[in-house]
């Protein structure tokens, strides 16, 4: 009896071995909890902890463009949103974006929704336009996140530095519109989905403005990911007017340890189960395979080229 136990506590813990080893480790990295990356994040997370067989998942709020990328390229992850822009420049190296070396494991699961830069101030700061914001006290985003990236392309375009404003705080949304509610701050530039929770919770407060970014300034980025867009009229509460700005593809990135199928698997589940991901949030509205592959300035992970061929969409 005694032998009988002994195997079947081996076989058990055989079992249990074999087991572990055959878990999926899924770490979805997102960005702050009060942008558009948590909610779509945490609605991919229950995609692939439904659909991906023996997955384990998890989310990981991150500073959002710029820790996912080094986070992939560790290998801490295994799938997380970016900014287009700051993509391109871990692929290539930038140090001033933060790379001091080019991110060669990073490979591209996809476009998602787009990013739009949106500026807004208190109403009762006399901020107009971008000239306005010098002397003022204003957050930038996250450090080195891919919104503080976005901020000081604009800035430069528009001839405006951070040594312009009387304070200069490196916050991501939730922190900053706490500020522009207490009046500590006058305004903040974030790059986010339109209608994001901590804008309609700042518009909601009180007054504000948003800041127009003319097309003719987007031009002088010189940076393709980069385009003139618009925040439609009614975006925001007491917004009322379309307001000229910036619009930045939002990129899924993980990297070349990852397997195939777990690739395969994770491009199927986003681009096809997109109801989800809107219920999650409107931002995904602007969610399209059909322009999944567009602009994307490094190479798919093999198992998403895998998906995309049975979709029609590569040759």
């Amino acid at each position: 009896m005694k032998v009988i136990k002994q195997f079947l506590l081996g076989t058990t813990l055989a079992l249990s071995v074999t087991s572990a080893q055959a878990a999926e480790f899924i770490n979805v990295l997102t960005g702050g909890t009060s942008g558009v990356y948590y909610p779509l994040g945490v609605a991919i997370s229950q995609l692939y902890g439904e659909h991906i067989p023996d997955a384990r998942v998890q989310v990981q709020a991150t500073r959002a463009s710029g820790e996912n990328l080094n986070l992939l390229q560790k290998e801490r992850g295994e799938i997380g949103f970016a900014l287009a822009d700051s993509v391109a420049d871990a692929w290539n190296g930038i140090e001033e974006a933060g790379f001091k070396v080019p991110l060669k494991k990073l490979r591209a699961v996809g476009s998602t929704y787009s990013n739009y830069i949106q500026i807004v101030a208190r109403a009762d700061s006399g901020i107009k336009t971008l000239a306005d914001l010098k002397g003022k006290r204003i957050s930038v985003g996250a450090p080195s996140s891919g919104t503080e990236l976005n901020a000081r392309a604009i800035f430069k375009a528009a001839g405006i530095g951070y040594d312009d404003f009387s304070r200069t705080e490196y916050l991501p949304f939730g922190e900053s519109v706490e500020l522009m509610k207490n009046r500590q701050l006058d305004a903040t530039l974030q790059s986010a989905g339109l209608g994001m929770a901590a804008f309609r919770d700042l518009a909601s407060h009180a007054p504000v403005v948003f800041i127009p970014i003319p097309a003719e300034l987007v031009a002088k980025i010189g940076n393709d990911a980069y385009r003139a867009s618009q925040i439609p009229a009614g975006t925001y509460t007491g917004q009322d007017e379309t307001v000229p700005t910036v619009a930045i593809s939002n990129l899924l990135i993980t990297h070349s340890k990852v397997s195939d199928d777990v690739a395969y698997q994770m491009a199927r589940q986003v681009y096809e189960n997109l109801p989800a991901l809107r219920n999650a949030h409107n931002a995904a509205d602007g969610i399209d395979p059909e322009l999944a592959l567009e602009g994307l300035p490094l190479p798919l992970h093999p198992g998403a080229e895998r998906y995309f061929k049975e979709k029609g969409l590569i040759n």
